[in-house]
């Protein structure tokens, strides 16, 4: 992969200028000429142990192939999010980041989400990358009786008695969808605690464990329709509507779009494109 020099440059540029250097320890320098906020680029080289002129070569793109650890020094120095992560990768030359940035990846989002989500006028809700709720709008809580919302909605959805009931043709229509989610979920994150206990509950349920066994390629509902018994409403089914914040690769936004009484077979909507004209 190519390396973009200039875009390279003003990714580190604009976040070398954020760093105060008195967070660490060390005082801005006001020689002849240094007018710039933030760090220096030798101030770069000293609290990341390199040579130098290492990190002038690195932002003037005078370093072809950087090793990925150094890349990884500079990103966790300049605070980057994932996005700015893989965008520091791609731009150096790496290509996708091999691993994520931070340990926290896909476990927080920014908290203007929850205004975000309160401002949907569908049901809608956000979880992390192990399906923890993050974030919810009180349209979700009204699915629910009393409208007691699931701590982790993919627990929820398998392995809950009343989810069962509240989600229509469950081992039929949900199970076999959700599952394949599980799957590839903990493919990207073996290690994931949550994940790995949902699925040892899985591999012990009798209902699921079939399903679980079989397998199945189904690993997003976005533009699914499926049937859900409403607390407020009553049956009727909800169209899915999938989306994921860019910083937390892995967490999600979901939207449900309820329909009430009994699903009437139709033809999906067409997809969305350009309406742009050549």
């Amino acid at each position: 992969m190519k390396m973009n020099k200039k875009a390279l440059k003003g990714l580190l540029r604009e976040r070398r200028d954020l760093i105060e250097p008195a967070d660490h320890g060390l005082t801005r320098p006001s020689g002849p000429g240094r007018r710039a906020a933030g760090l220096s680029q030798q101030q770069v080289d000293e609290l990341t142990g390199r040579k130098p002129n290492t990190y002038y070569r690195l932002e003037s793109g005078q370093y072809p192939s950087p090793p990925i650890d150094y890349l990884e020094q500079v990103g966790r120095l300049f605070g980057l999010n994932e996005q700015e992560w893989g965008s520091l990768c791609r731009y150096a030359g790496i290509g996708d980041p091999p691993f994520p940035l931070n340990p926290e990846t896909g476990l927080v989002i920014p908290g203007v989400w929850q205004e975000a989500v309160d401002g949907i006028s569908h049901m809608a809700y956000v979880t992390d990358a192990s399906w923890d709720l993050l974030a919810y709008n009180e349209q979700w809580a009204e699915l629910f009786p009393g409208g007691r919302v699931p701590s982790n909605t993919m627990r929820w959805m398998l392995l809950d008695d009343d989810a069962r009931n509240m989600l229509l043709e469950w081992k039929t229509v949900w199970a076999p969808l959700v599952l394949p989610q599980l799957r590839a979920a903990l493919a990207v994150r073996p290690d994931d605690e949550t994940l790995q206990q949902i699925a040892r509950d899985v591999a012990d349920d009798p209902d699921l464990a079939p399903i679980w066994e079989a397998g199945g390629a189904h690993i997003h509902p976005d533009g699914d329709e499926r049937p859900i018994h409403h607390a407020l409403h009553g049956p009727g089914h909800v169209t899915m509507c999938a989306a994921m914040p860019l910083t937390a690769p892995g967490a999600r936004l979901i939207i449900l779009i309820y329909h009430p009484g009994e699903k009437k077979a139709h033809t999906r909507l067409p997809m969305l494109r350009s309406r742009r004209t050549d």
